[in-house]
Protein backbone atom coordinates (compact mmCIF):
# COMPACT_ATOMS: atom_id res chain seq x y z
CA UNK A 1 0.00 0.00 0.00
CA UNK A 2 1.46 3.39 -0.88
CA UNK A 3 1.97 6.19 1.62
CA UNK A 4 -1.04 8.30 0.60
CA UNK A 5 -3.39 5.31 0.67
CA UNK A 6 -2.17 4.44 4.16
CA UNK A 7 -2.75 8.01 5.33
CA UNK A 8 -6.21 8.08 3.78
CA UNK A 9 -7.10 4.78 5.41
CA UNK A 10 -5.83 6.02 8.79
CA UNK A 11 -7.84 9.24 8.46
CA UNK A 12 -10.98 7.29 7.49
CA UNK A 13 -10.57 4.97 10.48
CA UNK A 14 -10.10 7.93 12.84
CA UNK A 15 -13.18 9.67 11.42
CA UNK A 16 -15.21 6.49 11.80
CA UNK A 17 -14.02 6.14 15.40
CA UNK A 18 -15.12 9.70 16.19
CA UNK A 19 -18.54 9.11 14.69
CA UNK A 20 -19.01 5.66 16.23
CA UNK A 21 -17.71 6.56 19.72
CA UNK A 22 -21.00 8.05 21.00
CA UNK A 23 -22.85 5.00 19.73
CA UNK A 24 -20.66 2.73 21.84
CA UNK A 25 -21.22 4.51 25.14
CA UNK A 26 -22.15 1.32 26.97
CA UNK A 27 -18.63 0.03 26.40
CA UNK A 28 -17.20 2.98 28.33
CA UNK A 29 -18.29 1.67 31.72
CA UNK A 30 -15.44 -0.82 31.85
CA UNK A 31 -12.78 1.61 30.69
CA UNK A 32 -10.51 1.44 27.73
CA UNK A 33 -8.74 3.62 25.25
CA UNK A 34 -11.81 5.87 25.02
CA UNK A 35 -12.57 7.90 28.15
CA UNK A 36 -16.08 7.71 29.52
CA UNK A 37 -18.32 10.74 30.03
CA UNK A 38 -18.17 12.18 33.54
CA UNK A 39 -20.54 10.44 35.98
CA UNK A 40 -22.70 13.54 36.38
CA UNK A 41 -23.36 13.83 32.64
CA UNK A 42 -26.43 12.46 30.98
CA UNK A 43 -24.72 11.91 27.66
CA UNK A 44 -24.94 15.57 26.67
CA UNK A 45 -21.38 16.62 27.40
CA UNK A 46 -21.39 20.27 26.35
CA UNK A 47 -20.06 23.34 28.14
CA UNK A 48 -22.31 26.34 28.78
CA UNK A 49 -20.64 28.34 26.03
CA UNK A 50 -21.71 25.72 23.49
CA UNK A 51 -18.23 24.33 22.91
CA UNK A 52 -17.57 20.64 23.23
CA UNK A 53 -16.06 19.41 26.46
CA UNK A 54 -13.11 17.05 26.65
CA UNK A 55 -15.09 13.92 25.67
CA UNK A 56 -15.71 15.51 22.26
CA UNK A 57 -12.39 17.31 21.99
CA UNK A 58 -10.21 15.56 19.39
CA UNK A 59 -7.05 16.91 21.05
CA UNK A 60 -8.06 15.42 24.42
CA UNK A 61 -9.06 12.11 22.83
CA UNK A 62 -5.80 11.88 20.90
CA UNK A 63 -3.79 12.68 24.04
CA UNK A 64 -5.73 10.14 26.08
CA UNK A 65 -5.23 7.43 23.46
CA UNK A 66 -1.53 8.25 23.25
CA UNK A 67 -1.17 7.85 27.02
CA UNK A 68 -3.21 4.63 26.91
CA UNK A 69 -0.85 3.24 24.27
CA UNK A 70 2.16 4.41 26.27
CA UNK A 71 0.88 2.37 29.23
CA UNK A 72 -0.39 -0.81 27.63
CA UNK A 73 1.84 -1.16 24.57
CA UNK A 74 5.10 0.43 25.73
CA UNK A 75 4.83 -0.07 29.51
CA UNK A 76 6.32 3.40 29.96
CA UNK A 77 4.42 4.43 33.08
CA UNK A 78 6.45 7.53 33.94
CA UNK A 79 5.85 9.06 30.52
CA UNK A 80 2.19 8.07 30.62
CA UNK A 81 1.70 9.86 33.95
CA UNK A 82 3.18 13.02 32.42
CA UNK A 83 0.96 12.65 29.34
CA UNK A 84 -2.19 12.10 31.41
CA UNK A 85 -1.51 15.03 33.74
CA UNK A 86 -0.79 17.26 30.74
CA UNK A 87 -4.35 16.65 29.51
CA UNK A 88 -5.61 18.84 32.34
CA UNK A 89 -8.46 16.47 33.15
CA UNK A 90 -7.12 14.40 36.01
CA UNK A 91 -10.47 14.87 37.75
CA UNK A 92 -12.00 12.41 35.25
CA UNK A 93 -12.30 8.81 36.44
CA UNK A 94 -10.61 7.32 33.36
CA UNK A 95 -7.64 9.66 33.57
CA UNK A 96 -7.21 9.38 37.36
CA UNK A 97 -7.52 5.59 37.15
CA UNK A 98 -4.76 5.31 34.55
CA UNK A 99 -2.54 7.57 36.63
CA UNK A 100 -3.19 5.32 39.64
CA UNK A 101 -2.49 2.22 37.55
CA UNK A 102 0.78 3.71 36.33
CA UNK A 103 1.92 4.58 39.85
CA UNK A 104 1.01 1.04 40.96
CA UNK A 105 3.09 -0.44 38.15
CA UNK A 106 5.98 1.79 39.23
CA UNK A 107 5.61 0.43 42.77
CA UNK A 108 4.39 3.68 44.34
CA UNK A 109 1.41 2.25 46.19
CA UNK A 110 0.66 5.38 48.24
CA UNK A 111 0.30 7.63 45.20
CA UNK A 112 -1.53 4.88 43.35
CA UNK A 113 -4.10 4.71 46.15
CA UNK A 114 -4.59 8.48 46.08
CA UNK A 115 -5.36 8.38 42.35
CA UNK A 116 -7.68 5.36 42.57
CA UNK A 117 -9.65 7.12 45.29
CA UNK A 118 -9.77 10.27 43.19
CA UNK A 119 -11.13 8.22 40.27
CA UNK A 120 -13.85 6.68 42.44
CA UNK A 121 -14.74 10.09 43.82
CA UNK A 122 -15.21 11.31 40.25
CA UNK A 123 -17.28 8.23 39.32
CA UNK A 124 -18.26 5.75 42.05
CA UNK A 125 -19.44 3.34 39.34
CA UNK A 126 -16.21 3.24 37.35
CA UNK A 127 -15.74 -0.51 36.94
CA UNK A 128 -12.13 -0.43 35.75
CA UNK A 129 -11.12 1.54 38.84
CA UNK A 130 -12.85 -0.99 41.11
CA UNK A 131 -10.89 -3.71 39.30
CA UNK A 132 -7.50 -2.00 39.41
CA UNK A 133 -7.96 -0.84 42.99
CA UNK A 134 -9.01 -4.39 43.87
CA UNK A 135 -5.80 -5.70 42.32
CA UNK A 136 -3.96 -3.06 44.37
CA UNK A 137 -5.67 -4.49 47.46
CA UNK A 138 -4.57 -8.03 46.54
CA UNK A 139 -0.99 -6.87 46.04
CA UNK A 140 -1.11 -5.20 49.46
CA UNK A 141 -2.47 -8.37 51.08
CA UNK A 142 -5.87 -6.81 51.77
CA UNK A 143 -7.92 -9.77 50.57
CA UNK A 144 -11.12 -8.74 52.39
CA UNK A 145 -11.02 -5.32 50.73
CA UNK A 146 -10.29 -6.95 47.37
CA UNK A 147 -13.35 -9.16 47.88
CA UNK A 148 -15.41 -6.01 48.57
CA UNK A 149 -14.15 -4.57 45.27
CA UNK A 150 -15.03 -7.83 43.50
CA UNK A 151 -18.57 -7.68 44.90
CA UNK A 152 -18.88 -4.07 43.74
CA UNK A 153 -17.81 -5.08 40.22
CA UNK A 154 -20.42 -7.87 40.26
CA UNK A 155 -23.10 -5.28 41.10
CA UNK A 156 -21.97 -2.87 38.40
CA UNK A 157 -20.92 -5.11 35.51
CA UNK A 158 -21.85 -8.66 36.42
CA UNK A 159 -19.79 -11.75 37.07
CA UNK A 160 -19.17 -12.36 33.36
CA UNK A 161 -17.31 -9.07 32.90
CA UNK A 162 -13.59 -9.11 32.17
CA UNK A 163 -12.98 -6.92 35.22
CA UNK A 164 -14.75 -9.37 37.51
CA UNK A 165 -12.94 -12.38 36.06
CA UNK A 166 -9.55 -10.67 36.35
CA UNK A 167 -9.96 -9.74 40.01
CA UNK A 168 -11.55 -13.10 40.87
CA UNK A 169 -8.56 -14.90 39.32
CA UNK A 170 -6.17 -12.77 41.38
CA UNK A 171 -8.09 -13.60 44.54
CA UNK A 172 -7.92 -17.34 43.75
CA UNK A 173 -4.10 -17.27 43.87
CA UNK A 174 -2.51 -17.76 47.24
CA UNK A 175 -0.90 -14.84 49.00
CA UNK A 176 2.78 -14.30 48.30
CA UNK A 177 2.86 -16.00 44.90
CA UNK A 178 4.51 -13.00 43.23
CA UNK A 179 1.33 -11.56 41.80
CA UNK A 180 1.89 -9.20 38.88
CA UNK A 181 -1.08 -7.46 37.22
Amino acid sequence: MNKSATRLLTLAMFAFALVAAPLLSTAYAAGGDNPSPPASDSGKDKKKDGKSSSIDDPKFLAGYRTAYTTIYDRNDYTTAIEQLKALGHDDRADVANLIGYSYRKLGDYKLSQVWYERALQADPNHVRTWQYYGLWQVEQGNRDQAQYHLNRIAQLAGTDSAEYRSLAAALEKSTGTGLVY
